[in-house]
């Protein structure tokens, strides 16, 4: 724990439904978790070595058990938080997913106070096109057909306004935007449909969050945007089509300096179309018989948060030395989950000539 640095983090953890029971309680058992020839023990104890690790005071966690009549998002992280004795004790949840997979925050009550504070209003089926609230319907006109499409989150971002206790304030958006995978598809056309179909849902999220940061960012708030946008800048064919990447909208590429975001490594794969570029997460391709990697996972802060200087950290299992020289860790990571944690170490208090971006209040 860092006395003057607010750490956070977020981390995408595959099938961490699949390891929890109705009542809330961890699979400990030599049974086959949903991660391929890894077992529900295994991937359970690579998790608690994981989040140890980290030592975040805030986690962001994207595909987090379910909540429904019978399960409760909050109830099996806290019980998950007290096996592995994590610091990041408590658990809150927003919106409900329509999926199994729920956006939640993990987070220390000795350095944080946190409240679910969500943004804009209410719809009905029909929407709106100025940012309604994330659990509501958006309209927007991708395709330029005036016939505007209404767009709905699976998976609603989480909207959060995070306290210290020295009274620093700012505000943190958890988001898991739409997969492009044409999931459902039989043949190779109807693949090329579905995958354009779902990269337009995607496109049209990011457009939607992006009306909630220019809000925040246009009232000089303190925002920090976080998650797994199933996307990054040069990522797929799909962006010639539409002309940009999802990430590109959320930060505001183009846009005056006081209203962009900044995340140092979607910066990097912009400037890098061809060649080097982080990554985040590693999958392994069946009919390649190999694994590929992507950047889909992001920190994205307000411009006075990012003149603070702050630290950002992909924890790669083969990419980040302190990581690799660790074997535990490095096993760990790679047995938890297909995505890799990504962290952020915010000063709390500003390097000298420079504008405090946390004000208190």
């Amino acid at each position: 724990m860092r006395d003057n640095v607010l750490r956070l983090a977020t981390y995408n953890v595959e099938w961490f439904n699949a390891l929890f029971d109705d009542q809330g309680r961890l699979w400990e058992d030599g049974a086959p978790s949903s991660r391929y020839h890894i077992t529900r023990a295994g991937q359970t104890g690579a998790l608690g070595i994981v989040f140890t690790a980290l030592d975040a005071d805030g986690i962001m966690i994207v595909e987090g058990p379910d909540t429904n009549s019978r399960r409760s998002t909050v109830r099996a992280l806290e019980t998950f938080a007290a096996k592995y004795g994590l610091r990041t004790s408590r658990a809150i949840h927003g919106f409900s997913s329509e999926t199994e997979q729920e956006i939640a925050f993990l987070y220390d009550p000795a350095r944080l106070s946190v409240r679910h504070d969500p943004r804009g209003d209410p719809t009905g089926k029909k929407g709106s096109r100025l940012a309604p609230r994330f659990d509501g319907t958006f309209r927007y006109d991708l395709d330029a057909d005036h016939a505007p499409d209404t767009i709905r989150f699976s998976k609603p971002p989480l909207e959060l306004v995070l306290r210290t206790p020295g009274g620093h304030r700012l505000r943190v958006i958890g988001v898991h935007a739409k997969s492009k995978n044409p999931h459902g598809a039989t043949d190779e056309a109807s693949a090329m449909r579905v995958s354009i179909e779902n990269r337009r849902k995607q496109l049209a999220q990011c457009i939607w969050l992006r009306q909630r940061v220019e809000e925040h960012l246009s009232r000089g708030e303190s925002l920090v945007v976080m998650g797994d946008f199933n996307d990054g800048p040069g990522l797929d064919e799909f962006e010639k089509l539409f002309g940009k990447s999802g990430i590109e909208i959320v930060l505001g590429e183009g846009a005056p300096p006081a209203l962009r975001l900044c995340d140092p490594h979607a910066q990097m794969a912009l400037n890098a179309r061809i060649g080097f570029a982080p990554t985040t997460a590693r999958f392994y391709l069946a009919p390649k018989k190999r694994y590929f990697e992507a950047l889909l996972d992001f920190v994205m802060v307000s411009p006075g948060i990012a003149a603070r200087q702050p630290e950002w950290r992909i924890w790669h299992p083969f990419n980040d030395p302190m990581v690799t020289a660790v074997p535990e860790l490095r096993e760990a990571l790679l047995q938890a989950s297909d995505h890799f944690p990504v962290t952020i170490d915010i000063p709390l208090e500003a390097p000298p000539g420079r504008t405090p971006p946390v004000p208190p209040g």
